[in-house]
């Protein structure tokens, strides 16, 4: 048994991928709520090791209490936890929301930073964080957020063999159009919420099994 699609470059793969899934999914984007910059900066520091649903619940409270950065910085820090508690590691999140908050006034002018380097200096913000912000917020296009799915399925995909985020991003990084790269994560994450699940993916359900090595490889033993 031959599939020769599996074997296309990645440059060629990426592309292909790319091209079905905006088929599959023409309204990909950020799946968080938010209104303005400080809102997905505090709801994507909240996403981590949560769902996005999950998210969008505790802030559609959380938004009309806390409205501006100065309602973060001056909160009192067991109450908070308690209004971000169901998202998981609440009191690390709670512990950054507020130092971020706290720095944005003190050094920033209490606008949320504009640019990759600036956005990193705020507790909880890593490359992932930073790129949806500059992205969502701003319209700005620096790398690929890497996140669980993202991770997940460019290495299916065979785009990375790499582990480390950071690493993961360059790759992705050097396959995709720059004006694609955000795009392209919000589409795998969209796959990977709906067929290319973690534990079981539905890879005879799936729009890319003919050109997915780990489709190819789960055909295979079936014979």
């Amino acid at each position: 048994m031959k599939r020769p699609e599996v074997y296309i470059e990645p440059k060629e793969r990426a592309a292909k991928i790319i091209q079905l899934l905006e088929k599959e999914y023409p309204d990909a984007k950020i799946a968080l709520d938010y209104s303005n910059a400080l809102e997905l900066l505090v709801a994507t520091i909240l996403s981590a090791q949560s769902t996005d649903v999950t998210i969008n619940q505790i802030t559609k409270k959380l938004f009309k209490k806390y409205t501006k950065p100065e309602d973060y910085a001056s909160a009192d820090i067991t109450m908070l936890e308690q209004d971000i508690k169901s998202s998981g590691f609440y009191h690390n999140k709670a512990k950054n929301i507020q130092k971020a908050a706290q720095l944005i006034l003190e050094k920033f002018g209490g606008k949320v930073p504009k640019t990759m380097e600036k956005l990193m200096e705020l507790p909880g913000v890593a490359r992932k964080t930073a790129n949806i912000v500059l992205f969502g917020a701003y319209g700005k296009v620096e790398g690929v957020a890497v996140d669980t799915h993202v991770r997940r399925l460019s290495q299916r995909l065979g785009l990375t063999e790499n582990e480390d985020p950071d690493k993961i991003e360059k790759d992705l990084m050097q396959l995709v159009p720059k004006e694609k790269w955000m795009h392209f994560a919000n589409l795998l994450i969209f796959h990977g919420r709906n067929v290319c699940f973690a534990r079981k993916p539905n890879c005879t359900g799936c729009e890319l099994n003919k050109i997915c090595p780990c489709a190819f490889a789960f055909e295979l033993e079936r014979y």
